[in-house]
């Protein structure tokens, strides 16, 4: 059961990227290494789902490292740039909230995977 609600979150997270680079979301330089780093994480964490050894763990420790310093910075400044309609004061509880639910278990599972 474990297995299907992680690949069901695969899907999800796989779907809105395609959605969203089909709709020409991904413009910026900034936004296609969004990309890029999104599908490098996908891979660790569909190693983990699967329990299959890809690469070593020190290459899953550094892009679990780097994926979510990414995540977070780019994340929060794209945040930034488009919730005009959230009032400053809550945006950083939205984000957080936000950013936990939809990242969070990538990260857990890619941690698990790396450690």
């Amino acid at each position: 059961m474990t297995n299907i609600l992680w690949t069901l979150y695969l899907g999800i997270l796989g779907t809105l990227a395609i959605g969203y680079f089909i709709k020409g979301g991904y413009k910026t330089h900034s936004a296609k290494l969004d990309f890029v780093i999104s599908i490098i994480t996908w891979i660790g964490l569909f190693g983990y789902v699967t329990s299959n050894e890809l690469f070593t763990p020190l290459l899953w420790k550094v892009v679990f490292i780097g994926g979510l310093v990414w995540d977070l910075a780019y994340g929060l400044k794209k945040f930034n740039e488009d919730a005009n309609e959230i009032p400053r004061a809550a945006r950083p509880a939205v984000f957080g909230i936000t950013a936990l639910i939809m990242i969070g278990p990538l990260y857990y599972g890619l941690f698990q995977y790396a450690f």
